[in-house]
């Protein structure tokens, strides 16, 4: 059976998710995390999309990104993989798969969504119980949205940039946007 194809647009947001197989651990320490990571940047740059968040979670991960052209996604979330499974195996004396089949992306439309999925992306620890505080979760971009950590990866989409109009003002904005969404519970 032929695979559906995926809504794919220009310029137009994209909320990825990739499992991990049968929801098993996709990342088994720090270095699993930090190497992901350099991959992503590796990936990015070489396709020319823009990050706007991320999570790495235990078992799963969570991209924002934007691509430049059709396509574009596709051929980073493949790159992406691949790089990673192969070490990942190598360095865990394990072979098969990681992914749990291929990743999930939806269109992301609107202002107010990008935002919204932004934050639903950031507060992933807190609602997982890894944390309670998302800009402490290292493996996030929530530090790097509030102002508290560089990161290169992550540039702001235009939604997130009329936050305000400086960067500590969209920082301080966006842990405000982030503190609503935290139940006192």
């Amino acid at each position: 059976m032929a695979r559906i194809p995926r809504l794919d647009l220009p310029d137009i947001p994209q909320h990825i998710i990739q499992r991990g197989n049968n929801r098993l651990p996709c990342f088994l320490d720090d270095e699993d995390r930090l190497l992901y990571l350099h991959l992503l940047g590796e990936a990015l740059s070489g396709f020319a999309c823009r990050l706007h968040a991320y999570v790495l979670m235990d078992n799963h991960v969570h991209l924002l990104a934007t691509p430049p052209v059709k396509g574009a996604i596709g051929v980073l979330m493949q790159r992406l993989g691949r790089n990673y499974v192969a070490t990942f195996n190598r360095r865990h004396a394990r072979t098969g798969t990681l992914w749990e089949g291929r990743y999930k992306a939806c269109l992301v439309g609107g202002e107010s969504y990008v935002l919204r999925c932004a934050r639903y992306i950031d507060l992933n620890p807190v609602r997982a119980r890894m944390t309670t505080d998302p800009v402490a979760y290292r493996w996030s971009s929530c530090a790097a949205l509030c102002g508290q950590r560089d990161d290169p990866m992550v540039i702001p989409h235009s939604a997130q940039l009329a936050l305000g109009a400086t960067a500590d003002s969209r920082a301080r904005a966006y842990l405000k946007f982030i503190d609503e969404a935290i139940s006192s519970d």
